[in-house]
């Protein structure tokens, strides 16, 4: 008795937050779509910590993981947990984006003042200590309340932060970012069943490697996670996959910016089809460039290890805006291959596209997006906003030039205008943004994306329910689809400060109609979307279906995706020169042989 007595416990909060929403509420659900893998990579870490006891024998570490896009968080409980504990404890703020910063310290002011320990980390601390000369206002302000920072990976340093918190020594900024740790063999990804089941389907997260060799100018990871890549093994992803079977888990997103240039791609894959072959049958949601199909047997691969959706960084279909944002691996010319290869393995394809760049206006946006309806076989469109990310070389540049933008931080999250457009205001490229929403979800669309999926393309009934998905959670909730969950939470009190807090007799009232009529509204989407795909099923056409999107090679002279500026026309001949070129070198080899 007299041991457990002695014994001292220290309680370690790692909070994943949201952000606010134009009217100040925490977005926040139910269930939310997609898991955090910062929160899952900090957590395992910490685990580990706890498994290895660093704060030595006698104190227990108990650690609580929370999303904040599907559970509330209460600063004023917390500060009274640890209190209760006896006052050891800490509060970590994982993978905090620019967007998120201003909660963040919302949050953090009363637990400081209740004297608990904060330490913030993620790309908006990492990305602005990178490429910023000084210091912004915003992590001024956190260093003044009297937070921690900390900067670059937490593989192998956590242990020094739980001490110094422990020991109430933290240090004002822990900077690694020019120490990347090796990802071979080190602690995996991981949260409990209770926690992943707060996502829809049940979804957990991890990275197979980190960083990035290419150099687009609107991208955080590249100076965040570094240029060059680190990888986890084979063995590391079996792991990992059995123990999150082992917990009830089979549906992971590997968050990996491109899956194809992990040079360990294949001994996973081949690991993954082995561990099926078994009978742990795993889904995946992967991210890869538009190049992937030029890699050897890596879509193929995929398919058979279990891939189910893919999401690929299109960006853009004009030339010249790809190569002003150094996005230069993109050609249009693999658009359409490298979609039907995804196409041919049944997998589901997510597509981003940016808005904003120096060429566009809102009469050249709609044309594009009605190119790619017709011209491209992808299945979801998802828009954002050009955005110069702290963190990104387009805004260390535009803070050296002296470029106005925004400074309300909750508002880089890529669906918000931040700064001045050439050839629209601000107001114009807002609007333009919603307007390609509405422009590439159309009931018309819906349809067609339906019949090329029942046309032999991934399962139809999951082809339509993401599509409205998407459609739905724009139109009725004025959220980024991926942002988004089942059903809305709203807490009164939890208003942004700064902003009114609403009368309760008000408040409640409009907050369950709007839940109401919202969710009745998607149901009825939801139900007519499900009688357009039996209808299409019954079609004895319906498997024969071909249009434009759906032909097998491209024709360089009349598609107009080639013909919307002297840079596509370019690209078309380009492209054309090097087809004629192979069949030419096909055949010398086919008359060779003969």
């Amino acid at each position: 008795m007299s041991e457990v007595a002695k014994r001292r416990r220290f309680l370690l909060f790692l909070i994943k937050p949201s952000h606010y929403d134009d009217d100040g509420y925490v977005i926040q659900w139910m269930k939310s779509a997609l898991p955090s893998n910062s929160l899952a990579c900090l957590f395992g870490i910490a685990q580990e910590s706890m498994q290895t006891q660093a704060l030595g024998e006698d104190v227990d570490i108990e650690i609580f993981p929370i999303d904040e896009t599907n559970t509330r968080v209460r600063p004023d409980r917390i500060a009274r947990q640890i209190k209760q504990a006896g006052g050891l404890g800490l509060v970590g703020f994982v993978g905090v984006q620019s967007n998120q910063f201003p909660h963040v310290l919302d949050l953090a002011r009363p637990l400081r003042a209740a004297g608990v320990k904060v330490c913030i980390g993620g790309f908006h601390v990492s990305g602005c200590l990178a490429m910023l000369p000084e210091r912004p206002d915003s992590l001024n302000e956190a260093l003044d309340l009297g937070i921690s920072l900390f900067a670059g990976e937490a593989e192998g340093r956590f242990d020094e932060v739980l001490r110094d918190a422990a020991a109430g020594t933290l240090k004002p900024i822990y900077n690694y970012l020019n120490d990347l740790p090796s990802l071979e063999g080190a602690t995996y990804p991981f949260l409990p069943r209770d926690r992943v089941g707060r996502t829809i389907g049940i979804i957990s997260s991890f990275d197979a490697g980190r960083g990035c060799p290419v150099l687009c100018s609107f991208c955080t990871i590249i100076n965040v996670q570094g240029r060059k890549s680190r990888y986890r093994t084979a063995d590391d992803v079996e792991r990992l996959v059995r123990s999150n079977h082992a917990n009830g888990v089979r549906y992971f997103f590997i968050t990996d910016d491109n899956l194809a240039r992990n040079r360990n791609w294949e001994s996973i894959f081949d690991r993954l089809i082995a561990l099926r072959q078994e009978g742990l049958d795993s889904r995946f949601v992967i991210q890869v460039d538009t190049a992937c199909h030029k890699v050897p047997r890596f879509i193929e691969k995929a398919g058979a290890a279990g891939v189910k959706r893919v999401f690929l960084g299109l960006e853009n279909i004009d030339p010249d805006n790809l190569s002003a944002a150094k996005k230069k691996q993109n050609h249009i010319a693999d658009y359409r291959e490298v979609l039907l290869a995804w196409r041919k393995q049944r997998c589901i394809t997510y597509c981003g596209y940016i808005l904003g760049f120096p060429n566009d206006t809102p009469e050249s946006i709609v044309r594009h997006i009605e190119v790619i309806k017709r011209e491209l076989p992808l299945d979801i469109l998802e828009f954002s906003i050009l955005t110069p990310l702290p963190g990104s070389e387009d805004h260390a540049r535009a803070v050296a030039a002296g470029v106005p933008i925004d400074p309300d931080l909750n508002k880089f999250d890529l669906e918000h205008v931040t700064t001045d457009h050439p050839r629209m205001s601000r107001e114009e490229l807002q609007e333009a943004y919603r307007l390609a929403w509405r422009t590439y979800y159309t009931e018309d669309h819906i349809r067609t994306v339906i019949r090329r999926a029942v046309a032999g393309g991934p399962r139809p009934y999951t082809v339509a329910y993401l599509v409205t998905w998407f459609w739905a959670t724009f139109r009725f909730y004025n959220t980024f689809p991926v942002e988004a969950g089942m059903v809305r939470r709203k807490h009164r009190r939890d208003r942004r400060p700064g902003m009114p807090r609403e009368n309760p007799l008000t408040f409640y009232p409009c907050y369950f109609g709007d839940l109401i009529v919202s969710s009745a509204r998607i149901a009825a989407l939801f139900a007519k979307v499900h009688l357009m795909v039996r209808r299409i099923e019954r079609d004895p056409d319906s498997k024969t279906y071909t249009d434009e999107a759906l032909r097998l090679t491209d024709d360089y002279e009349h598609q107009e995706m080639y013909q919307l500026s002297e840079a596509a026309r370019q690209a078309g001949v380009k492209a054309k020169r090097v087809e004629e070129r192979h069949h030419s070198a096909a055949a010398a080899r086919a008359d060779a042989a003969e």
